[in-house]
């Protein structure tokens, strides 16, 4: 008996060892301040619409514990075998995406994103983003000798067709986050300087071409130009960009408390919650507890790039690339967008906007980043 407990105990440690603690821990700090600023962003609203206010408490709760078991079950997964599935993967996720666009997609606010799953709602394009790490992945693995121009077309191609189908939802918020994977694991991957220029030019191209053919809307135009000239745009554009700096701004240094702050509890910035729920950190938090929030992703970061560069295969390595571009990018895009430099794009902020497919989504990234650490450890 004692033989036997002294093994599991070996096991335990063994194991331990093996799993990247801050990581997960980080992680989890994240999600439960995101549960936290979800509900004192939605109580008040909804205490005064007569509704029940843990509403959004209890289902972010849900999707977190749905997450959780997600990261687990992804972190066990060798990841290894995603190179397998790869193919699958992509062509389930077209196949996702192009039935998301058919009447059996469900269709609000403009966007027909979602599919409805009684009370909950799945957002394909929220796992569009893992799908396309894996296919980037996969494709560079398996050219050792190195990356040359048809490489380049060919995954170009095979980026655009997801990013297209996302932009007819629309979300280009999404298609952007997909743009920058691609650039990023193409880097990192050992494209040429050269090529990945010719790419960005052909990128710039693309839109200058896409906006004079009348291919984005006039409305999303202005949301991703108003930033750049506040004072042009319209007021319906700006109104959110403008309550979210001020709720920031009256944060001051060390917040006005939780649970208090005008902005939040009158419920000025309108779907805080989601995409705006930087600034309710701020307003209530202030610069203090802003800037913790900016460190635990940046402790998120290093640990990212740390199993990146202990995994011991190239697809390990840009699996964890292409996570870290996930990542880092939403981060920098919300904040930015929330403080008003850099445009409204609509992608949530990981970890603590509202919504469970993106919950999701962010902690099976975890999960993949995990699986590399453990079969990456001595």
């Amino acid at each position: 008996m004692t033989y036997t407990t002294d093994t599991l105990a070996t096991r335990s440690r063994h194991v331990t060892a093996r799993i990247d603690p801050i990581l997960l821990i980080t992680t989890g700090i994240l999600a439960l301040t995101g549960i936290v600023m979800i509900y004192s962003a939605t109580k008040g609203k909804l205490a005064l619409a007569g509704e029940d206010p843990r509403y959004y408490l209890k289902r972010q709760l849900t999707f977190f514990v749905i997450a959780l078991v997600v990261l687990v079950i992804v972190s066990l997964f060798d990841y290894r075998r995603w190179e397998q599935l790869a193919t699958i993967l992509y062509v389930g996720i077209l196949l996702a995406l192009l039935a998301v666009l058919s009447p059996i997609g469900s269709h609000a606010l403009g966007s027909q994103r979602w599919f409805s799953l009684g009370p909950l709602q799945l957002q394909p394009s929220e796992f569009a983003t893992l799908v396309l790490i894996i296919a980037i992945a996969t494709y560079c693995a398996r050219r050792p000798e190195g990356l040359e121009f048809r490489d380049l077309v060919r995954m170009v191609l095979m980026a655009a067709v997801p990013i297209l189908l996302i932009i007819k939802q629309p979300d280009l918020g999404t298609a952007i986050v997909c743009s920058i994977i691609l650039l990023v694991m193409l880097a990192v991957a050992g494209m040429p300087g050269r090529y990945l220029v010719l790419l960005v030019v052909g990128a710039i191209v693309l839109v200058v071409v896409a906006l004079n053919l009348g291919l984005v809307k006039h409305y999303q135009i202005q949301r991703l130009t108003s930033f750049i000239s506040p004072n042009s745009a319209s007021q319906d554009v700006t109104y959110n960009v403008n309550e979210a700096k001020t709720a920031i701004a009256h944060g001051g240094i060390f917040g006005q408390g939780l649970f208090k702050g005008a902005q939040t509890n009158l419920a000025y910035v309108p779907e805080q919650q989601t995409d705006f729920i930087f600034s309710a950190v701020g307003e209530q938090l202030g610069f203090v507890g802003a800037g913790v929030l900016l460190l635990l992703y940046g402790i998120l970061a290093w640990r990212i790039l740390r199993t990146a560069q202990m995994a011991k295969d190239a697809f390990g390595r840009l699996l964890c690339s292409g996570v870290f571009a996930l990542l880092m990018f939403s981060v920098f895009e919300n904040v930015g967008m929330n403080m008003g430099i850099m445009p409204v794009a609509g992608i949530p902020l990981p970890f603590l906007s509202y919504g469970g497919s993106a919950m999701i989504g962010f902690m099976a990234a975890i999960g993949i980043v995990t699986s590399v650490h453990y079969r990456s450890s001595r």
